[in-house]
């Protein structure tokens, strides 16, 4: 399966391996196509596995007519994004891929992907998703937010998330208030901001900059941690 190295040297043994969770009624394709106007540097650096929702798009997608469907999603919600339906089925749809293609050391979201991402380590911890996998160490998040299921959200963030993660704000993105919230929660956050909207934005000099300053990191906690 390819040289993992010893970790000798300084550098870390392996790539930091992800798993991606894309946006509302889009596909892991798509994410891939979005997180590939990245510089070669970065994707190099990562191990990224791209993960199709577990539900066909049951309307109109936004990005219908720019990239091809299918498309999916990861639960649905009601109009106040307050209720959720087929929230418990996703979880052990993750953890069930997870279990057969893991170990992943952390995760990509973006948009509804992004706030399931941001959530999940809260609800590893309280014990009421992903118990059968490793802790999530790290969280990379594109256009976030919190839950706003009120039932969700008390378990999601009733302790700080703890992982080092690194968050991408855009200047015009309607969820930029929505994801100043969740960096509150966050314990060890690095930002990248950016002057776009909703989207996954190819990264300018400094966004470069702290992204790989935050790859840098994660791969010696893992070079630490395979050591010990």
């Amino acid at each position: 399966m390819g040289s993992q190295g010893s970790g000798e040297g300084g550098g870390c043994s392996r790539k930091p391996r992800f798993l991606c969770l894309h946006g509302f009624r889009t596909s892991g394709e798509i994410m891939r196509k979005q997180v590939g106007k990245w510089p070669e540097s970065v994707l190099e650096k990562l191990d990224m596995v791209y993960l199709d929702g577990p539900f066909p798009a049951e309307g109109k997608s936004d990005v219908d007519g720019i990239f091809d469907p299918p498309y999916y999603e990861w639960f649905q919600f009601n109009q106040e994004f307050s209720a959720y339906t087929n929230f418990d089925e996703c979880l052990e749809y993750i953890e069930d891929y997870m279990i057969k293609q893991g170990p992943f050391d952390g995760l990509v979201g973006f948009s509804q992907g992004a706030i399931l991402s941001a959530g999940l380590p809260g609800l590893q911890a309280k014990g009421v998703a992903l118990t059968k996998v490793p802790k999530i160490k790290f969280l990379i998040i594109i256009g976030g937010a919190k839950f706003k299921s009120p039932a969700v959200a008390e378990d999601a963030y009733s302790s700080p998330i703890q992982c080092p993660s690194l968050h991408f704000l855009g200047e015009m993105d309607f969820l930029k208030p929505y994801g100043l919230e969740l960096l509150e929660h966050c314990v060890d956050a690095s930002v990248i901001h950016h002057p776009k909207g909703h989207t996954v934005p190819r990264l300018d000099e400094k966004g470069l900059d702290t992204m790989m300053n935050f790859i840098d990191k994660i791969q010696n906690i893992l070079a630490e941690k395979d050591q010990q």
